[in-house]
């Protein structure tokens, strides 16, 4: 322990210890909180959760919550594996994780429901000490839930075997089932078990695209205790959208389209899609748009058919707009040197082809009623007043102004969490794997202030404090975050998005990715970068997403000899035929990394009726030697802190340097 050894050295500011003596008034006081901190520092370190590009898959990513990433099923079978059948364990599992939808279930088919809430309740008490057990009790009280608060407590701090408290434990379990609350009390106790299985959720960016649920993942995040993000580009893009970027509106809606996913836009934000959809009747009503089917499944159905022939129409309107639009910002900000992505000036309307470089390219769709040859990237007047109205749609969801405060309020470009750094896509590399320095607004940046100048430019698009100059650049910049060779979020050469729908020659497809992609693979590399971020540690790491990880063709999450870890494995359903696999979640707990490698989840209703789960496989990543304590972790390091500083208050009480005062 640091303490103070001479007498009159106190190092900390007069003022701290002041101030720390307002609410720690005397010797005894100040020295019950440090008996209280020591204790704290040698528990076993929280369980740590990082997952990845979560691209809407609600379903799928609510049920690793609710089951901790297979960890709540593993307590269960250690508890119950000898006295329990795997049935058993299934169908308690599938109460823990859907406890409401469970219990509807038992009541229309459980013949003795008093002997069932009896037996269940046993059981969960059981469960909840063992998770509950590596916290203190005052963090596990803040868990529960007012109503049962005191009961829960006493539950799980007594046991029905001892003697002297078994006729007390037992009667406040039947008491509970004789009063009515045996339904209430079970809700309330899975989720203390779901909320003490996970201690911190780090969710590695792209919440937003493809899948039909990223509305319900916020909503469930704004929720959630304790969660940090660090953003993706997908993220930014909906945060560009937010705060009425035009390209990142037009983009949202081009990949929505895209992938057939119209929930998170008119069930969840309240767009306004018939002007969309008028404008793609009127326009493109006698054009297939057979390069714009979007990627969903269809049931074969005439209605079925007729609806993905709209969404295609929209499709192909929403993207051209975009293709002007993008235009309009490249021209904006000349110092992007986007100027190559100004791809429409390069159609040849008369010969049908596209034009570049002295090369003609074959292109797989030549019809383009409102792109005029003399001026390709006007808006026509019906183009600019759809824009204007999707605009206002945006800007005015309260929806979705909530869950981008949220992003700000618990994201950043990047985190440094017990010697891990987070980042979601890029670190911008020169070729020799020196850091790259980055242009944003009037500065040039690398590295840690790179990230750091680019979370503030964000930021504020959306400070009303921030001078209109200043916010109209940076609501551009989400733009270029999207997209620009230099963003961290993105870093390639070039979205080549005009390219994969209109030319059939695949070369002209490629993107070729930053340095980083290939660098990060090198030991001395990551190093680099884990230095210039001043991240400590002996086991320290880099933990990344974006890039799907391809386990059916033999890659690994794991790179740079363990200091890298890309845990992208494909939430979306749109990546599992590239992937192999349904997603990870990098667990860190007190004996280590294990990698939770999932399988596609069927559905939320098989999980509340069969009790399946998420068929999971675990590699372990890294073992400590020593199971870690609180006192190895950045909050240990914070306790420590305070700790140091009570040792001087409490030199400061017994020298009569600061005077003990009665409590008020």
């Amino acid at each position: 322990m640091d303490t103070i050894s001479k007498p009159g050295k106190i190092s900390s500011d007069r003022r701290v210890l002041e101030l720390l003596a307002q609410t720690f008034h005397d010797v005894s006081s100040a020295s019950t909180e440090i008996i209280n901190l020591e204790a704290i520092l040698n528990l076993p370190k929280g369980t740590e959760h990082f997952v990845a590009d979560l691209h809407g898959e609600y379903e799928a990513f609510q049920h690793i919550i609710r089951n901790a990433s297979g960890n709540i099923k593993r307590k269960v079978t250690e508890e119950f594996g000898t006295s329990l059948r795997e049935s058993e364990i299934r169908q308690l599992c599938s109460l823990i994780y859907y406890p409401e939808k469970k219990l509807q279930i038992i009541r229309a088919t459980e013949s003795n429901l008093n002997d069932f809430y009896l037996v269940t309740l046993h059981q969960l008490i059981r469960v909840c000490q063992s998770v509950s057990s590596k916290y203190t009790r005052s963090k596990v009280r803040k868990t529960l839930p007012k109503e049962f608060a005191y009961i829960i407590e006493e539950l799980l701090h007594e046991s029905p075997s001892d003697d002297n408290k078994q006729d007390y434990f037992n009667c406040i379990i039947e008491t509970i089932i004789s009063t009515g609350q045996a339904d209430s009390f079970i809700v309330a106790l899975c989720q203390v078990i779901q909320n003490l299985s996970i201690d911190q959720l780090h969710i590695l960016g792209d919440v937003y695209d493809r899948g039909p649920g990223a509305h319900l993942i916020m909503d469930m995040l704004c929720n959630y205790g304790s969660f940090d993000i660090q953003w993706g580009n997908h993220d930014a893009l909906w945060m560009g959208a937010a705060a009425g970027n035009d390209c990142c509106i037009a983009n949202v809606l081009r990949l929505s389209l895209r992938y057939g996913n119209m929930a998170t836009l008119e069930d969840g934000y309240g767009i306004n899609l018939v002007p969309l959809a008028t404008f793609a009747m009127e326009i493109y009503g006698d054009d297939p748009c057979s390069s714009f089917g979007p990627h969903t499944d269809s049931d074969g159905s005439e209605q079925s058919q007729k609806s993905l022939r709209l969404l295609a129409r929209m499709h192909k309107a929403i993207s051209i707009i975009q293709f002007k639009l993008e235009a309009a910002m490249i021209d904006r900000h000349p110092e992007w040197l986007m100027a190559d992505r100004k791809l429409l000036e390069h159609i040849d309307l008369t010969r049908g082809v596209f034009s570049i470089d002295g090369k003609d390219y074959e292109m797989s769709d030549t019809s383009f009623p409102t792109i005029d040859p003399a001026d390709p990237y006007r808006l026509t007047p019906e183009e600019a007043q759809l824009v204007e109205k999707l605009h206002h749609s945006f800007v005015i969801s309260s929806r979705l102004k909530r869950h981008i405060d949220c992003l700000l309020s618990n994201g950043c470009m990047f985190g440094i969490f017990n010697s891990n750094l987070l980042f979601h896509a890029s670190m911008p590399l020169n070729a020799d794997g020196t850091l790259k320095e980055v242009a944003v607004g009037d500065g040039r940046y690398k590295g840690i202030e790179l990230f750091h100048n680019i979370g503030m430019m964000m930021r504020s698009a959306f400070n009303d404090d921030t001078p209109q100059s200043r916010r109209d650049y940076a609501r551009d910049y989400y733009w270029y975050l999207w997209c620009g060779p230099d963003s961290p979020l993105f870093d390639k050469s070039r979205m080549a998005t005009f390219e994969r729908y209109f030319l059939i020659d695949k070369s002209t497809h490629r993107e070729e990715k930053g340095h980083y992609y290939e660098l990060r693979n090198n030991e001395q590399v990551c190093d680099m970068i884990l230095d210039a971020f001043n991240v400590k540690g002996s086991h320290r790491h880099i933990i990344n997403g974006h890039v799907p990880v391809r386990t059916n063709i033999g890659e690994s999450p794991i790179r740079a000899n363990g200091k890298l870890m890309v845990i992208d494995g494909g939430f979306s359903k749109a990546y599992h035929t590239t992937t192999g696999i349904a997603g990870y979640t990098l667990v860190y707990h007190s004996r280590g990394f294990q990698l939770v490698q999932h399988e596609p989840f069927s559905s939320t209703e098989d999980a509340v009726i069969n009790g399946t789960d998420i068929v999971s496989t675990t590699q372990i990543v890294e073992l400590s030697s020593h199971r870690m304590r609180v006192r190895d972790t950045d909050k240990g390091r914070e306790l420590q802190s305070q700790i140091n500083e009570l040792m001087e208050l409490l030199y400061a009480f017994r020298h009569g340097i600061i005077k003990e005062r009665p409590a008020n």
